[in-house]
């Protein structure tokens, strides 16, 4: 099993740039931390890092390294630094994990981890797989022999975390992912770049809770979908907790021995130089009755807020 092996790159958000770019040893810095953060080892943040274990060990002990703070009022929301496979199994679908569509959402309680939300982890136009963040069933560019660039979060302001890709046909799609109080926000975006109409558009996007004690049971027992409202969810051991993701217009289904949960978005049909685009959510809730607090949410209009 390969793991993605990534190097840090210098990152700047578009919408909201630093005052100034980051420093090499700030980028160091900052990495460290996001490993540390996911209660890496030192093996495991050499692997995410591409640096050798003892020199991590050394940067750790000289930087004064912590895991970066919950910021107030919000969860914690940081790119997912690869090194680590984020699947417990189904591994032989998931060969080569990019990071970089893998950002985590760290849970409020003592001891929650985080759950990763890969997004997107697949998009399909006209029946064709054309964008898939690991290796399994080859896409449409591998059959022909295309191989596409790695790229990276870009890293805004206030943790924001945004991502743009052009296929080769001219297919763009582009994600913003921001965190909220209870989860994060997102947005995928897709635009019709090429000289024809697209058809048959739809994306994946995976929950992953490896990460996530009390919730990572490989099974469909603790795991909830809620068609009406578009929310797939799972339940916490104790009954007493929920994470869970919504989106417009999804499929929903789940897949234990991941385990993971998906609110999978479909998109309308795409003339040359149109766009659309689909919000999303995750969200946790302490309580035993989601489908009572996703119907309160409908009503109020928060659902995807």
């Amino acid at each position: 099993m390969r793991i993605a092996l990534l190097l840090p790159l210098l990152c700047a958000c578009a919408e909201a740039p630093p005052a100034s770019p980051a420093s090499p040893m700030e980028e160091t810095r900052y990495w460290l931390e996001v490993c540390a953060a996911h209660g890496y080892s030192q093996v495991e943040t050499a692997m995410a890092t591409g640096r050798e274990a003892a020199e991590v060990a050394s940067l750790q002990a000289r930087l004064g390294i912590k895991p970066p703070p919950k910021p107030p009022s919000q969860l914690l929301l940081l790119p997912y630094p690869g090194g680590r496979h984020p699947r417990i199994g189904f591994l032989e679908g998931a060969i080569d994990p990019h990071r970089d569509t893998k950002c985590s959402v760290f849970l409020p309680w003592e001891g929650g981890g985080y759950a990763v939300i890969d997004v997107p982890e697949a998009v399909w136009c006209e029946k064709q797989l054309v964008y898939l963040a690991h290796t399994h069933i080859p896409t449409k560019w591998d059959k022909q022999g295309v191989k596409l660039d790695r790229i990276d979060w870009t890293r805004g302001a206030g943790g924001l975390l945004t991502s743009q890709r052009r296929l080769p046909d001219g297919l763009e799609f582009s994600v913003r992912v921001e965190r909220a109080p209870d989860g994060a926000r997102m947005e995928l975006r897709l635009k019709n770049g090429g000289d024809r109409t697209l058809t048959g558009l739809r994306a994946q996007v995976c929950v992953m809770l490896k990460g996530a004690p009390g919730f990572n049971a490989q099974t469909k027992e603790n795991k909830l979908k809620i068609e009406s409202s578009g929310v797939c969810a799972v339940r916490s051991d104790d009954g007493k907790r929920w994470i869970a993701t919504v989106f417009e217009k999804p499929r929903l289904w789940e897949n234990p021995p991941c385990p993971c949960i998906h609110a999978d978005p479909f998109f309308a049909d795409l003339a040359p130089g149109e766009e659309t685009v689909s919000r999303g959510r995750l969200f946790v809730y302490e309580g035993e009755d989601l489908q009572a607090e996703v119907a309160r949410r409908a009503a109020a209009g928060t659902l995807l807020r």
